[in-house]
């Protein structure tokens, strides 16, 4: 079974800046007809980023195959040379030298809220890339994450015509399509991944409740944060609690994380289940860590924490 994994999203650089206070001590709902708020940020990083990226790192670190499916502009060669530096298939990235790499500017309050500012870039173009060609070499799954509007149209048009199931994960991209446009990727789609917030979105635009989402597909996924994230399959909702975290510090890419571990076992044969609950383990240890790419992948201990939580371990 091929363990080739294609994630059709972003490549981008974060900024991390953390404001040591509360948003809603400094936004006040009566003024913001006329919002004009600053925010002290003493502590500031520059990550790697990008939600292709971010899953692949994840994805990698468990033993699969991760195949990026993304852009970058003329400041991107750190973005490659990282990602192929840890095995992930680089091979289908497309250079635009006019352009930025897409880069995120998030500003996390101390009780995890986030503000964020995207500049896009090179992903605008993430159509240039072939899902085609990459799945003409064989994939077990792939994933349309968010990436430039004509890139998340192709390649979900493309992925279904290969016969490569894929999980359609809207994210921040959501708001770029209709109704009618969302009903044509989940018809598409083997599965959908998103998190509350989403859910409400998807439900009013496409005017179908999460079970109606969750009768078209195998499944649907709904991540909650702390509160665990709920599986839809076969006509039933489990419950999938999230894992608990010692010391939480930066919940940026903690949905991709989730989603890394979600495809591993997927492309691994795993059930629905017992791959929802990797992705949540994915999820709580990614939180300890500052950015989307630097927490652990030690596969010997996630086997030990999977066990632990969950019983016989699943690899």
């Amino acid at each position: 079974m091929s363990r080739r994994v294609l994630i059709s999203g972003s490549v981008a650089y974060d900024t991390i800046m953390v404001f040591d206070g509360h948003f809603r001590d400094h936004i006040l709902p009566e003024r913001v007809h006329m919002l004009n708020v600053a925010f002290l940020t003493p502590r500031l990083k520059r990550e790697f980023g990008g939600c292709a990226a971010n899953i692949a790192y994840t994805l990698q670190g468990l033993g699969a195959q991760a195949v990026v499916l993304a852009t970058i502009g003329h400041d991107g060669e750190a973005c490659i040379d990282r990602l192929a530096a840890l095995g992930v298939d680089t091979t289908a990235i497309v250079r635009c030298e006019a352009l930025f790499t897409a880069q995120a500017f998030i500003t996390t309050d101390l009780a995890d809220n986030q503000i964020t500012a995207f500049h896009p870039g090179a992903m605008s173009e993430g159509h240039q890339v072939s899902a085609s060609t990459a799945a003409a070499g064989g994939a077990a799954w792939a994933i349309v994450a968010p990436n430039g509007r004509a890139a998340m149209l192709s390649h979900a048009r493309e992925l279904t015509l290969a016969g490569v199931p894929w999980l359609f994960d809207p994210g921040q991209g959501l708001p770029m399509f209709d109704g009618a446009e969302l009903r044509e990727f989940i018809e598409q789609a083997a599965a959908v991944a998103v998190n509350d917030y989403e859910a409400g979105l998807l439900t009013e635009r496409t005017g179908w409740s999460e079970e109606e989402i969750a009768s078209r597909v195998q499944a649907l996924i709904v991540t909650r944060g702390a509160e665990g994230s709920v599986l839809y399959e076969s006509g039933r909702q489990q419950l999938i609690e999230a894992v608990p975290v010692d010391i939480p510090v930066d919940p940026t890419g903690c949905g991709d994380a989730y989603r890394g571990g979600l495809l591993f076992g997927l492309s691994a044969g795993w059930s629905w289940l017992d791959a929802a609950r990797l992705g949540s383990l994915m999820g709580s240890v990614k939180i300890e860590y500052q950015g989307a790419q630097n927490h652990p992948v030690d596969r010997a201990a996630i086997c030990a924490r999977f066990e632990a939580l969950w019983g016989p371990r699943k690899w």
